[in-house]
């Protein structure tokens, strides 16, 4: 029943996020489209991949193979952004609200609890992820409306955007240090299971990590911009 609740909510919040983010880039519905059908087939991707094993422990050698797909989604949006002229347009034009209103959707790092209350991935890994998560988007809303109204000071939105980077790179880093089948395993037995490696749970990782990274970066790119933070239009 958790897994299937989580996966609800965890491909929920994919098509939210989808959706938010391309509306506030402005694309016309053929570009939407377009997205949203490339987005269709990368999760279809990764469950083939989770339903055939590549996401197993050890399956393809020492380094957790859900990096893979982490890494080309960052990588995918890196170079958009320096090699894309109008990819990095349509990025800064983004509302800066929008862009962090998009982070409400990691207070589903309870979910991280939940699983380590039913043993189901180790600590420190869950408590990290799941409060660093749950912290990050409950303090969204109100930065979110505050900059909207022009009220957020640039410090704040800075600070709060730096801890929501530095909480993706921890979970990351702690993940990897909690994946079974790899020599950089230390925290969890050998046996002791980890359901980020297991759908639904595997899609957090190689999606919603590396595009929250993302969205990290963009809000950190509009704070660099003169009058980043006044009255703006909230769109999506």
């Amino acid at each position: 029943m958790l897994d299937i609740i989580g996966g609800i909510a965890i491909v929920g919040l994919v098509a939210i996020l989808a959706g938010v983010l391309t509306g506030a880039a402005g694309v016309s519905p053929r570009h939407r489209l377009t997205a949203f059908v490339g987005l269709g087939v990368w999760v279809a991707l990764l469950i083939a991949a989770s339903v055939l094993g590549w996401f197993d422990p050890g399956a393809v050698g020492p380094v957790p193979t859900i990096a893979y797909p982490l890494a080309a989604v960052l990588a995918a949006g890196l170079v958009s952004w320096f090699r894309v002229p109008r990819f990095r347009e349509r990025v800064r034009a983004m509302p800066l609200p929008v862009l962090i209103a998009a982070n409400i959707g990691r207070v589903l790092g309870v979910f991280f609890l939940v699983l380590y209350g039913v043993g189901r991935v180790p600590a420190p890994f869950a408590q990290s992820a799941g409060w660093g998560d749950i912290v990050v988007g409950t303090l969204a809303l109100p930065l979110a409306v505050m900059a909207a109204a022009g009220s957020a000071r640039p410090l704040w939105i800075g600070l709060w955007n730096a801890f929501g980077m530095l909480d993706l790179v921890t979970a990351v880093a702690l993940g990897v240090l909690s994946s079974p089948g790899t020599p950089f395993r230390v925290f969890g037995s050998g046996s002791a299971p980890f359901a980020v490696t297991a759908l639904p749970w595997v899609l957090i990782p190689t999606f919603l990590v590396p595009v929250y990274f993302l969205v990290h970066l963009a809000i950190a790119a509009r704070l660099r911009a003169p009058g980043a933070v006044g009255r703006e239009p909230v769109t999506a």
